[in-house]
């Protein structure tokens, strides 16, 4: 039976690959699952325009992460944290805290697997965090201050 994936299935194919798979495969796995549509030539269109639309998200997505990165150079930002008596943090700054706080203080959304940062900020100071994405490297600044007892 021909079938549609349109989902990724291991051992099976990629979204959007058509392929030949066993009859019963096809009726008590694959399709009640959601992981396939048969492939008529109905579907075989709409799948078309499916992976078009994708394509056409993906490239505008692009644009926005090329105009964040180039915002990111620019940016400061302020982070304050309880410390003990020599400066260091209780808790440390992670790359999901960076991510958040860049999106509430600059406004700009960039996912936190992009943040290089080899270990949380824990001490007080300046500190400089690269961002790489589509292979273009920037570093912003981040000051983290102590809270006042």
């Amino acid at each position: 039976m021909k079938i549609i994936l349109i989902k990724d299935v291991r051992k099976v194919g990629k979204k959007y690959d058509v392929k030949d798979v066993a009859d019963g495969f096809a009726l008590n796995s694959l399709i009640p699952n959601k992981e396939a549509i048969t492939a008529t030539p109905e579907n075989v269109k709409r799948v078309d325009l499916m992976k078009k639309k994708e394509s056409d998200f993906k490239r505008v997505d692009e644009e926005i992460l090329r105009k964040n990165l180039a915002a990111i150079r620019e940016t400061t930002l302020e982070i304050s944290g309880k410390t003990n008596d020599i400066g260091h943090l209780f808790a440390g700054i992670h790359k999901e805290q960076l991510a958040l706080e860049l999106k509430k203080q600059a406004h700009i959304d960039i996912l936190p697997e992009y943040i290089l940062l080899e270990k949380n900020l824990k001490e007080v100071g300046g500190h400089e965090v690269e961002v790489e994405a589509q292979g273009v490297k920037v570093k912003f600044k981040v000051v983290v201050k102590g809270l006042e007892k």
